[in-house]
């Protein structure tokens, strides 16, 4: 009896690792390099909605400005010293630069840049909510966007696709941890934590995985033949 057809909840929730050859010689080309440009700009923009909506930043924000706060480095250098870290991390992981993981350093924060000038900054507590609603959503579909386009991926999201593979966990329990330890670890060296800060900490993993059931293209290489 031939196995029943794959259905979008029967894929993996991670997809297939790939070398930066092998993700650039894969089918869907076009597809996925739209996909990819889309979901690095939608993400940058719904950074900036969260940012700009005051209820709280994101949790590598907060471990950011503790770093920075203990440390006497600027936000921005403290940044990108966390980014290092997390990609040794990436070694015993044996997660996969690509494409992805380039354009992620480059357009995320040029579209963050960006939709902090042109979106309005909000007045009100309704104003407020409603740029983190939206950044919130925004935040868990481009995210799954990008990363379903399987160019690599950005530093901190290869922390997450790594451990999942090694350790066997569905995202939402991975990325759950890993949003909480960051949050606790930056709020111990001085870091801020608003409300908005412990939701999407929490509400992050389970969004994603929802949206990466249907955003993860499929290729040949899924197949036991490929």
């Amino acid at each position: 009896m031939s196995p029943p057809p794959t259905t979008p909840t029967d894929r993996p929730l991670v997809a297939r690792r790939m070398n930066a050859g092998e993700q650039l010689r894969a089918e869907k080309k076009t597809h996925r390099l739209v996909q990819l440009l889309i979901g690095l700009t939608g993400y940058g923009t719904a950074l900036a909605l969260l940012v700009g909506s005051g209820l709280g930043a994101s949790s590598w924000n907060v471990l950011a400005e503790g770093l920075a706060h203990r440390s006497g480095l600027s936000f921005g250098m403290a940044t990108n010293l966390i980014a290092l870290v997390v990609l040794m991390f990436w070694i015993p992981l044996r997660e996969l630069p690509g494409l992805g993981t380039v354009l992620n350093v480059v357009l995320v924060g040029a579209a963050a840049d960006v939709a902090a000038h042109l979106i309005p900054a909000p007045g009100t507590l309704v104003e407020q909510l409603t740029h983190y609603s939206l950044g919130l959503v925004m935040f868990a579909i481009f995210d799954a966007l990008y990363l379903g386009a399987r160019f690599g991926s950005g530093p901190r999201d290869g922390l997450m696709t790594g451990a999942i593979r090694v350790t066997g966990q569905p995202l939402w329990k991975v990325r759950t941890i890993i949003e909480v330890i960051v949050v606790a670890i930056g709020w111990v060296l001085g870091g801020t934590v608003g409300v908005g800060t412990l939701a999407l900490a929490l509400a992050a993993g389970p969004l994603v995985q929802a949206f990466l059931r249907h955003t993860t293209v499929p290729l040949r290489v899924d197949s036991p033949a490929g």
